[in-house]
């Protein structure tokens, strides 16, 4: 079957709205005793100059619709009139639901509360599709949130400290709120917090960056707080009892990556030396320098790891002495304060501090492919060095001199430590602080978060400076 050449589309040419405007000049000429071939060839041209997207066929126009994003069709239904009816139909909206915010084609209840996928687009997922993605709680507290698209909801996950031993471990998270669509068809903000998790009306109110929370309901204060117990049933720890105000959430981007990356970065988990309670950390690559920068709890926590500085390894025996250890970390970290002194009186020292630069810039370190190559040696913990994970990894593949900075949340000073970074595999690092006498194991978080990549390197740069600055 001859296939159209026109612009509208594709299908038979015996069939084509243009191949029959066209015939009917030439047939004309014909009878004339004109030239038939010539004048159909210009007619052929002026047809084709013509033809527009609106003579498409309506089952194409759908197609094409359907794989545009949402947010540029409610200017297309302004073309015409006839992109407007094409485009109310559902099956272009449910297309864009499933693509963009992972609804499945298939809804039980869609039926039920008489609403269509154009609807549930346009008053649920347009207006608050920002808010998707990794947040913190700009508080003392620095909880944790994960924003997801639910179904026919928008729900808000908190993370919640477990005592689980396993380092590996999925995170656990309970709902804090959802935004649904109700009856009315209009979109109903509700707080899931509370001691029995009752839905009751939250405000919202939405910022670049930024969105607030609050909640009507008072008789929170009277809900029992939260708490989690031991092996004897001794409490632990409890939460804090929320004061049901303003609640300010900032927005989390994951590192970018890079090939010359020692290994991928993204979020760790260690556990709290005290009460063994998981803490969540964010480890990326900005040239000479790596960061774990801790994103939950009331402290302030850095650890810079300094790539120029590496430690080498005579297979595992420097750390069988802490002695021998200590001597040259010891070493190391004079040479970087004479280094910084000598910077500070030349002017020469970075404006934004070490190691500010932009994560996507190759590592001047060792890189990702070295690093995989590596020869793991025997990794043994020092003598009467404290550690609460013992099922630690027996080899490692490499060392480098750090620095851990804590500051205490209202406490101007900051305290010290430097020690060695130890990198072990892909999914697994830790930290020896000399001066605690104490290791630290941080293993990969395994979970998958969606809506988490920063648009330019530059953004991720401010928020891990907005979190090491503290909430305000």
């Amino acid at each position: 079957m001859e296939e159209c050449a026109c612009l509208c589309g594709v299908g038979s040419s015996r069939r084509c709205w243009c191949r029959q405007k066209r015939q009917r000049p030439a047939e004309t000429a014909a009878a004339d005793g004109k030239p038939a071939p010539a004048l159909a060839e210009k007619q052929v041209e002026a047809d084709v100059a013509h033809c527009s997207l609106q003579d498409l066929p309506v089952e194409m126009l759908v197609e094409i619709f359907a794989s545009l994003p949402g947010t540029d069709l409610p200017r297309l239904a302004q073309a015409c009139t006839k992109f407007h009816h094409i485009l109310h139909i559902d099956s272009i909206w449910r297309r864009r639901c499933r693509e963009e915010f992972g609804v499945p084609e298939t809804l039980q209840n869609l039926a039920m509360i008489g609403m269509s996928y154009r609807e549930i687009y346009a008053k649920l997922f347009h207006p608050y599709r920002h808010i998707l993605g990794l947040w913190q709680l700009d508080n003392s507290n620095r909880t944790l949130l994960n924003v997801v698209a639910d179904g026919l909801c928008i729900t808000g996950w908190t993370y919640r400290p477990s005592l689980n031993t396993h380092g590996d471990g999925p995170l656990q998270f309970k709902p804090s709120f959802r935004i649904r669509l109700t009856e009315r068809k209009s979109a109903t903000v509700e707080c899931m917090e509370g001691l029995h998790r009752r839905p009751h009306n939250h405000h919202m109110q939405i910022r670049k960056d930024r969105f607030s929370i609050q909640c009507n309901k008072t008789d929170h204060r009277t809900d029992s707080p939260t708490r989690l117990r031991g092996e004897r049933g001794l409490v632990l720890v409890q939460e804090d009892r929320q004061v049901y105000d303003w609640l300010t959430y900032r927005r989390l981007y994951l590192p970018p990556r890079h090939p010359d990356d020692l290994i991928r970065p993204g979020l760790f988990q260690s556990k709290y030396q005290i009460f063994r309670l998981k803490k969540i950390a964010m480890l990326s690559f900005h040239g000479k320098y790596a960061r774990v920068t801790k994103i939950m709890g009331k402290s302030i926590a850095m650890l810079e790891i300094h790539l120029k500085r590496r430690i080498q390894l005579r297979d595992g025996e420097i750390f069988r002495n802490f002695n021998e250890l200590s001597r040259v970390v010891q070493e190391i970290d004079e040479q970087v304060f004479r280094e910084q002194q000598q910077q500070q009186e030349n002017g020469t020292e970075e404006s934004e501090g070490h190691g500010w630069q932009s994560p996507v810039q190759p590592s001047v370190g060792e890189s990702g492919a070295a690093a995989s190559e590596e020869q793991p040696v025997p990794f043994v913990l020092p003598a009467n060095m404290l550690s609460i994970e013992q099922n630690y990894p027996r080899t490692c593949r490499m060392c480098f001199y750090g620095v851990d900075t804590v500051t205490r949340h209202g406490f101007p000073s900051t305290r010290r430590c430097p020690g060695v970074f130890i990198l072990f595999d892909e999914n697994h690092f830790g930290f020896i602080c000399l001066e605690m006498r104490y290791f630290i194991l941080f293993g990969r978080v395994q979970d998958t978060f969606q809506n988490v990549e920063a648009p330019s390197p530059q953004a991720f740069l401010e928020m891990l400076k907005d979190i090491q600055s503290g909430p305000p």
